[in-house]
């Protein structure tokens, strides 16, 4: 009996200060994880955040650009007949969005989505315009049609879009 509690005066102590030093060790290695994450976290929004700031400025350049008054303007020449250059306009169009197809990578899917409703309904009054004139009509005609349309839709679509896609980029300030 004299040798079990030699040995649990022994044990007992050591027992605590291995117990102790777990618990230091523990949380130390667990302040340095969170230091580590909290560094890596930094590094990545060092990086990240531009190309998100980036992105969006791209994606409120394309809908500047699609806008139809902006669109037109920036087309036509006044040498195209209507069916050219609703040809032009519907290439404009889709070139632009292709070539912002990356950007969705870094906004939400409701953003994209809208977005994405912008241009088609860009494409959709393009076509509603070319539709409503005859085989001959001018450039010109076509022109002023799309205008008239902007003017009837108010294009609400891009203007959802660029507040979305703005609103996005304000979480990131």
């Amino acid at each position: 009996m004299e040798y079990i509690t030699e040995l649990l005066k022994i044990i007992l102590p050591a027992g605590l200060v291995i117990y102790g030093m777990y618990i230091i060790a523990v949380s130390f290695l667990k302040r340095e994880r969170d230091n580590k994450l909290i560094e890596l976290k930094t590094k990545n929004t060092d990086t990240v955040l531009p190309i998100r700031l980036q992105a969006g400025e791209r994606l409120c350049l394309l809908l500047e650009r699609i806008t139809p008054n902006n669109l037109v303007r920036r087309v036509n020449d006044g040498s195209f007949s209507a069916r050219e250059l609703h040809a032009v306009l519907l290439s404009e169009v889709r070139e632009e969005f292709n070539h912002n197809l990356s950007q969705q990578v870094y906004f939400s899917d409701e953003t994209w989505e809208s977005v994405r409703k912008a241009v088609e309904d860009v494409i959709t009054m393009i076509n509603r315009a070319s539709q409503d004139l005859n085989e001959e009509a001018k450039g010109l005609e076509l022109a002023k049609r799309i205008f008239q349309l902007s003017l009837e839709q108010k294009m609400d679509s891009i203007k959802r879009a660029l507040q979305m896609v703005k609103s996005e980029i304000r979480i990131y300030y």
